[in-house]
């Protein structure tokens, strides 16, 4: 068995890229698409608007009939009929013609321009207009907003409530999307218990469970916690072959090699170990595997190294089947105070983000509050003892 023959954090990631998990597409209602990711192109199927109409309430005229009116000389056109929004003009305007019409509303035929109300007195059945208009005034031509076949969204756009409300202007009813990828989170140890049970001397509650579900779904994925399995093999692998009917799975502590972590040993049995340790600090009890072609992944067991091994192993692969960049999200700001490292190992510190700054959290990866104090971590390089307190440091953020 390959035990903990730690490889670079690159190796690793290597690893991951080369499994042959690809991204699934599926067709889903508009309805259902707000935070998906488009698995295509969009183009506009027609014109918006689809016809030429009114930008104002008033009267659509031939614009050279208004030519030459002045105040002094205006000109009268005689109101022929109203035409509202949704209505379907069947009316051909005439020289020396107008019709009344509210904002939205198709032009009739041979009208060219749309006089506000506002601009001109009403006698009777006479419009009398002051000046003259040109052709297109108060009229949006079709297309003018977007025309057939403009590329309007980008295959890996993910759905805001902006995008899924111009789908809808063009008419989209079903969209193609990437599928979410359905995630097995198993947490492990004989002293982990669900919350809501009585605590115990020596038992803890689970946060790794919930930590890492939630993570997947604000990915974007979907996760599946199936419990907490013991420290015994038969538990452990029950729960391992209950997380094969998903597409990936990923267990939280039992991954170093302690006499009752059993992960690897079961892993090699039913799969193959691809990565059993990586060389960084904390996280290096880190196991990556395929079980019948399905990633596995046994993270360590304390908050803030589990999910910083998420962060950097797993939610890039999630990204990918997602359709999405698998780049880090990061953001850079000055370290707020001295940092020191061991030469030789290289560490991923969590901060917290204050303004431009980023305060380190010494707490310890066992700590919760290390993890949930945390925006995310930075890199202290093998080769580099000392960060100085004003240095430019570069953030790796947690979350999406």
């Amino acid at each position: 068995m390959a035990f903990l023959k730690v490889v670079p954090l690159e190796e690793a990631l290597k690893v991951i890229n080369s499994f042959s998990l690809k991204p699934k597409i599926e067709e889903i209602k508009l309805e259902e698409a707000l935070g998906r990711v488009l698995a295509e192109d969009i183009e506009s199927p027609i014109d918006v608007p689809p016809f030429d109409r009114a930008t104002v309430d008033g009267y659509a005229v031939k614009s050279k009939d208004t030519w030459g009116a002045g105040e002094t000389n205006p000109v009268k056109l005689k109101v022929v009929g109203e035409i509202n929004a949704g209505d379907m003009p069947k009316i051909e305007l005439k020289d020396g013609e107008s019709i009344y019409i509210s904002t939205g509303a198709p032009l009739p035929k041979k009208a060219d321009a749309v006089i506000p109300f506002e601009e001109v007195d009403r006698e009777n059945e006479w419009v009398i207009i002051y000046k003259p208009v040109y052709p297109d005034y108060g009229v949006m031509k079709a297309g003018a907003d977007i025309p057939k076949g403009k590329l309007l969204l980008k295959k890996g756009t993910k759905l805001s409530f902006k995008e899924t409300a111009l789908l809808s202007a063009v008419g989209f009813e079903k969209v193609k999307v990437f599928a979410k990828p359905k995630v097995a989170v198993i947490s492990t140890g004989n002293e982990i218990i669900l919350p809501g049970k009585d605590l115990k001397y020596g038992q803890i509650y689970d946060i790794n469970g919930r930590a890492i579900s939630d993570a997947i779904r604000e990915l974007g994925g979907e996760a599946y916690f199936l419990g907490i399995a013991r420290d015994d093999r038969e538990s452990l692998k029950e729960k391992i072959l209950e997380g094969l009917k998903y597409d990936m799975i990923i267990l939280s502590g039992g991954a170093s090699g302690g006499i009752r972590d059993l992960t690897a040993s079961i892993i090699e049995e039913l799969g193959e170990i691809k990565v059993h340790g990586i060389a960084i600090q904390p996280g290096k009890p880190t196991i990556i595997g395929l079980i019948e072609g399905k990633p596995i992944f046994g993270l360590p067991g304390y908050p803030t190294s589990c999910l910083t091994n998420f962060t950097l192993l797993v939610a890039p692969l999630i990204k990918k089947l997602l359709g999405q960049s698998q780049e880090y999200r990061k953001v850079k700001k000055k370290l707020a105070h001295k940092v020191f490292s061991v030469k030789g190992r290289r560490q991923f510190l969590p901060v917290r983000i204050e303004d431009d700054r980023a305060v380190p959290i010494l707490k310890g990866s066992g700590a919760v509050t290390s993890f949930i104090d945390a925006d995310g971590f930075i890199e202290v390089p093998e080769n580099v003892e000392i960060l100085e307190e004003g240095e430019e440091v570069e953030v790796i953020l947690f979350g999406v």
